[in-house]
């Protein structure tokens, strides 16, 4: 073999690995109005858009009772949501992840529920609640329990509009979330938009805003995500059974995790990792979420993090952070970032 011949394998060998041209893929963005909104994570819904990972989707989702940027009804009431979005690459077994870049207001109102839920309450309490009615159809037909929030989306603020209260302003900051974030589940299984579970779905996650990313199971070839019932604010807990309820502007953008084998959803944001305990359909106790959430933080400081199960067990006790997702029957765990080793490649 020639000198020349041979100093050019030594090169080749030495250079590093770099995709082919067919691999080499420039992201896209889609701008997507959907002309059909869904209140079932069903796997059978016709695909809204076939995407691939790293492209960017900007859409917009409607209210809780199906109203859109206009405040006019597009969909029926219960969550209707945006998708399904196909993912292309993701398989079962893999971790979908998704990247929400914004998550905006759209409206200058918002709705919510008059009075807390007696699933939030005492028994005695609820005997002496006022009266679950106010103005009957003045914010949606046929609703007497709805009151009307103005949101000023120029200074990111919300206040009640009536009834006005004679020692609170009622004025708030903003702060922008999605409530269902979910992919279609395993089999033929089709839960509605409203409970939630390892497919994700109606988790009513306050952490769920700009910013964060979720991370989903995939049971389906494509995933099939699914996303909607956008809240200008909410409590911890979901206390009334609903946020101030608005349409939203959403971009997101997705990345697959080959072979995750994630059991439930989590979240990630810039100071804590977050794992999510949902409440099965049927199933309404904080317990059982408390230990699916428990659970599911103790694998992930063990798989990704590569403490040993004894340390990932001292480290929830240590710094872990409870938080009540849903009172219906949600619960999280949180760990700050700042205690965390490096995450193992």
């Amino acid at each position: 073999m020639r000198a020349n011949t041979i100093a050019l394998v030594l090169a080749l060998a030495a250079a590093p690995l770099r995709p082919n041209a067919a691999q080499q893929t420039t992201p896209t963005t889609y701008r997507f109005t959907p002309d059909t909104n869904w209140n079932t994570l069903d796997h059978r819904h016709p695909v809204a858009r076939r995407i691939k990972p790293g492209d960017v989707v900007i859409t917009k989702t409607l209210d809780a009772s199906g109203y859109d940027d206009r405040d006019v009804q597009r969909a029926a009431s219960g969550n209707p949501m945006v998708g399904p979005f196909y993912v292309e690459g993701a398989e079962p077994g893999d971790a979908l992840v998704v990247h929400f870049r914004r998550i905006r207001v759209n409206r200058p109102t918002a709705w919510s529920l008059y009075r807390l839920g007696t699933f939030a309450l005492l028994p005695d309490a609820i005997e002496r609640l006022y009266p679950n009615s106010y103005k009957p159809n003045s914010v949606r037909p046929n609703r007497s329990n709805l009151l009307l929030w103005d949101v000023d989306v120029a200074r990111a603020t919300v206040k009640l509009r009536d009834p006005v209260s004679a020692v609170s302003k009622l004025e708030f900051a903003a702060q922008p979330m999605l409530g269902v974030v979910g992919v279609a589940p395993a089999g033929d299984f089709a839960p509605t938009s409203g409970p939630s579970d390892n497919y994700g779905g109606n988790m009513d996650f306050n952490e769920i805003r700009e910013g964060a990313t979720v991370f989903l199971p995939v049971f389906h070839a494509g995933a099939l995500l699914f996303i909607g019932d956008g809240h200008a604010l909410m409590a911890d807990g979901e206390p009334t059974g609903a946020g101030l309820e608005t349409s939203m502007d959403v971009e997101f953008s997705t990345e697959l995790r080959k072979g995750a084998r994630l059991t439930n959803p989590r979240v990630e944001n810039a100071d804590y990792v977050i794992a999510v305990g949902s409440q099965r359909e049927f199933v309404s106790t904080l317990d059982y979420a408390l230990r699916v959430a428990t659970t599911d933080m103790a694998r992930w400081l063990v798989d990704d993090y590569k403490l040993e199960p004894w340390a990932a067990h001292m480290m929830i006790n240590a710094v872990g952070e409870y938080e009540v997702v849903t009172v219906a029957g949600s619960m999280a765990l949180k760990v700050a970032k700042k205690h965390l080793p490096a995450r193992a490649p």
